[in-house]
This record gives structure tokens, sequence and C-alpha cells, in this order.
């Protein structure tokens, strides 16, 4: 299981890449693992703001449809139109081709409050 150093990450398996004032959002290794097959994304947030620990979308999977919460409060700027006709890319590729969405943070401090990526692997037990 993947889970790299230069991303931070929430209790809710959410990872985060920040870039500037703008944070590039998905689901983790361990997320897509537990989800299993992963069938649609939908994510209907682009030009709202949504504030941290808010819902952003939903991801569905064979077995389950779970909520993909906010790490960040911003304004969702885009999301990532690829996973509309490919959306096994968060399985195979959770940290690249599997992105979410892109975040212009509004409070970029909120950012201090996430795991580092050894934090999150005691959180998920590794």
């Amino acid at each position: 299981m993947s889970i790299p150093a230069n991303l931070k990450y929430t209790k809710e398996h959410e990872w985060v890449s920040i870039d500037g004032d703008v944070a590039t959002i998905g689901i983790t290794d361990f997320a897509q693992g537990e989800l299993g097959d992963i069938v649609f994304v939908e994510i209907e947030t682009v030009g709202q703001t949504v504030g941290k620990d808010e819902v952003f979308g939903t991801v569905e999977a064979v077995k389950t449809v779970s909520d993909l919460f906010m790490p960040v409060s911003g304004e969702v700027i885009e999301k990532n139109e690829g996973l509309d006709n490919a959306p096994e890319s968060v399985n195979t590729d959770p940290y690249g081709a599997g992105w979410m969405i892109r975040v212009k943070m509004s409070n970029a401090a909120e950012a201090n409050e996430l795991m580092s990526a050894d934090a999150y692997k005691q959180h998920i037990g590794q």
C-alpha cells in the first residue's frame, strides 16, 4: 500500500497535495482498497465554496457509496473530468490519474491540521 510522504492526510482517508494556495484532493490507496471497484465519482461542487469537513462529492463502488469530505475550506476550481469515463483510475492510480478536485484554499492554515504520512500510517494501523 502506498502512502506518499509528500502528501497530507485526513482521518476520513482523503489525501491533499498543496501548491501555493491550491490543494489537489483525492482518496488514499487505503480508502480505494477498502471500497473495492469504483464505478462512479460524482462531484457537483465546481465553482462552489465548500467548508472544511463538508461533503464535496461521492464515490460509488460496487458494494457501497461513500461521501467525500473536504480537508480544507475553499472554492472548488476544477474536478478531474477523466473520472467521468474512467472512475477505475481511483483504484489503479489514486495519487495520480485518480485525483478528484482542485481547490483554491480560503484558509491555508487549515492544511497544518492535516496528518503527515507517518501519522496517517498510525491512523490506519500500518
